[in-house]
């Protein structure tokens, strides 16, 4: 089988501080912005990696989605348990600096693990947890 990973979604409350977050704080280039208010669906990705995407997108707009799953759904992004993503970086503690001075949530500042990576983390403005590993 020849498959590459081309989108993966988080949720967004609010598209424009979503907005701001991933690309004036991450750097990533706006792909598409579909929709209108809240109700907005933001394709972002890493500059020069084209096939590569994240869609923010509106949690649980589904209309196969329960009143009780909508409010399991809220329930987890406040306490940002509900989204994630791993990203990466061959020069950890720029990055750190740089997300860090854009007003992001700090969670773990660059650490060694015990499992072999270095990471830092931060939570983006729906409170999804965004984690950073050092590459070489």
């Amino acid at each position: 089988m020849d498959l590459t990973i081309h989108t993966t979604v988080l949720p967004h409350e609010d598209p424009d501080a979503s907005l701001v977050f991933f690309r004036d704080v991450l750097g990533f280039e706006v792909r598409s912005d579909v929709g209108q208010g809240k109700t907005r669906w933001i394709t972002v990705g890493p500059p020069g990696q084209p096939g590569t995407s994240i869609l923010l997108a509106p949690p649980a707009v589904d209309p196969g989605v329960t009143e009780d799953e909508r409010r399991t759904i809220t329930e987890m992004m406040a306490k940002g348990t509900y989204g994630w993503i791993l990203l990466a970086t061959p020069d950890l503690d720029a990055v750190f600096g740089k997300v860090s001075a854009g007003g992001a949530e700090v969670v773990q500042e660059p650490t060694q693990q015990p499992y072999g990576v270095r990471d830092c983390a931060f939570r983006d403005p729906a409170g999804n947890l965004i984690r950073i590993q050092e590459v070489r």
